[in-house]
């Protein structure tokens, strides 16, 4: 299953990425979120986001293998994992993350922001 993101239906409201920072990162921080919403303007009320399509470009960025695919989600191996951030640069839509130890991190397809969106503008498909 992979998220997919409605520009219609959002609101900007970014409690995605409130739920996000609290759910994996433990912390009430939306900047660190694994998603992105932002307005585009001079259109008002429209807003759109980044988010992790589980492309795998990250996994083929990296020179230590330590990005696998389980059920569908890239996952890092922390203990594979060098922190080289090749991953970070090769992500197209910049939504791999680097946290206070310089190591990388992303969305894992945790489920919560589709889960918290009060008008379903993300959806797992």
């Amino acid at each position: 299953m992979i998220l997919a993101f409605n520009s219609d239906t959002c609101s900007g409201c970014k409690a995605c990425e409130l739920v996000c920072s609290l759910q994996n990162l433990k912390t009430i921080n939306p900047s660190r979120a694994m998603l992105h919403v932002y307005g585009k303007f001079p259109e008002p009320g429209r807003y759109f986001a980044d988010i992790c399509d589980q492309c795998g470009e990250c996994a083929k960025a990296c020179p230590q293998e330590a990005i696998v695919l389980i059920k569908g989600t890239w996952r890092i191996d922390k203990k594979k994992c060098d922190g080289c951030l090749a991953c970070v640069s090769a992500c197209p839509v910049n939504v791999m993350m680097v946290d206070d130890d310089n190591m990388p991190y992303k969305c894992i397809n945790c489920r919560q922001c589709a889960e918290v969106c009060p008008r379903d503008a993300l959806t797992f498909q």
